[in-house]
């Protein structure tokens, strides 16, 4: 086993599938026409790109004419955030509502809309990490525009009460968007039933290349340009478009969405074995709300410990995990998330996160259980802050 690299950070990244691959291949060589053009090979290629539009459509219940594509996550969460908080300005409208422990992409657009002189609520989460519905309803006022909330965290996997917050968002009249980066392809996704009207995705969370994204924008929402240029994407994004990557990402899509159940019953015994195990060490906890979870997310934390060290130990026999969101790995600050449900800053060090896909199996989980006690307890023998007072 340990000549074989076991990777268990998906929530970072995915290994792009062989079903993708070869769907994108033919884009590469063959069919490399630009969409714009008029012959053949362009034609072609528009013909992917609508047929792409229509696949993604249908795994979120959505109509074709709402998805537009996008470079990623970020991109659509800025996007979304940015256009329509521009556009509410028009109406008078200077107000948005967000969460504590939402992606960096998040809340670095909301920090520059308030430098910006936007006016920005950061609700508060309990100690699962969930956001209560009628925290959303009592900050909503005549001057918001938008409410902007995460489905599934990408640290501690708690899965939003998203429903009950599109329906108070629909009832006040008030725009909801919703970064489903973490959350399209584990669970089932339907943005008319739910009330969202803005929605952000990104296909290399499942088995599609990196680089391509989409937003889905309900019908009859108006919101500001985000690159002007040429007419792609109805002239709201313009720019010869990724048509590979767009395949990609409508043919991971596919796949992720027609074997939700399957693969999340399975997924969900390996979290589970793990959880019940690492909980059985001394002083260990979970992080977040182990019902309202992502099916392949492990959230620990170890008291003294820290993160980054137990990562290189672990990586030195050959498991790949991270201590949080990809995105901050260079900060030696502790996870605002983490910071977020209320744990001090010594405990919310010693934290790792396990993100399993379709790809992990059983046997890697016994070896990760096999390896990890006494990487633990080896740091635990090292450390002044756990020996102190023992």
């Amino acid at each position: 086993m340990t000549n074989k690299i076991i990777y268990m950070d998906n929530a970072a990244t995915t290994a792009v599938s062989d079903e993708v691959i070869e769907s994108m291949l033919p884009f590469f060589k063959d069919q490399y026409g630009n969409p714009s053009s008029m012959y053949s090979i362009g034609r072609e290629a528009k013909k992917a790109i609508e047929d792409s539009r229509e696949i993604v459509a249908n795994c979120i219940n959505a109509s074709a004419k709402e998805i537009y594509f996008t470079s990623g996550g970020s991109e659509s969460d800025n996007w979304a955030i940015k256009g329509i908080a521009y556009a509410g300005l028009k109406k008078g409208k200077n107000h948005i509502i967000s969460s504590k422990i939402e992606h960096h992409a998040v809340l670095h657009a909301l920090e520059r809309l308030s430098r910006s002189g936007f006016e920005v609520t950061f609700l508060d989460v309990n100690e699962k990490g969930l956001i209560d519905p009628k925290d959303v309803e009592n900050a909503i006022k005549p001057e918001t525009s938008l409410v902007t909330i995460m489905y599934a965290n990408n640290e501690i996997g708690t899965i939003q009460p998203i429903k009950e917050i599109g329906k108070i968002c629909k009832d006040k009249k008030v725009l909801f968007h919703t970064d489903a980066v973490q959350a399209v392809g584990n669970v089932h996704i339907d943005v008319q039933d739910q009330n969202i009207d803005l929605l952000s995705l990104s296909a290399h969370k499942f088995h599609g290349p990196k680089g391509v994204g989409a937003l889905y924008v309900k019908k009859g929402i108006t919101m500001q340009n985000l690159i002007d240029g040429g007419a792609q994407e109805k002239g709201l994004r313009a720019g010869t478009e990724n048509i590979p990557g767009i395949v990609g990402l409508s043919t991971a899509m596919q796949i992720a969405c027609s074997s939700i159940d399957e693969r999340n019953e399975n997924l969900s015994k390996l979290r589970d074995k793990i959880i019940s195990n690492l909980l059985k060490i001394e002083s260990s906890r979970l992080n977040g709300d182990l019902e309202k979870r992502l099916p392949g997310n492990v959230n620990m934390c170890f008291e003294g410990i820290e993160g980054e060290s137990l990562l290189l130990m672990l990586d030195a026999k050959g498991i790949c995990v991270s201590s949080g969101s990809a995105c901050t790995s260079g900060s030696l600050d502790p996870s605002h998330v983490l910071l977020a449900i209320g744990l001090p800053h010594e405990i919310a060090h010693g934290s790792l996160r396990i993100t399993l896909s379709d790809q992990n199996t059983m046997a890697e989980v016994d070896y990760l259980l096999e390896v990890l006690p006494p990487i633990i307890e080896k740091l635990r023998s090292m450390s002044p802050v756990w020996n102190k007072g023992r």
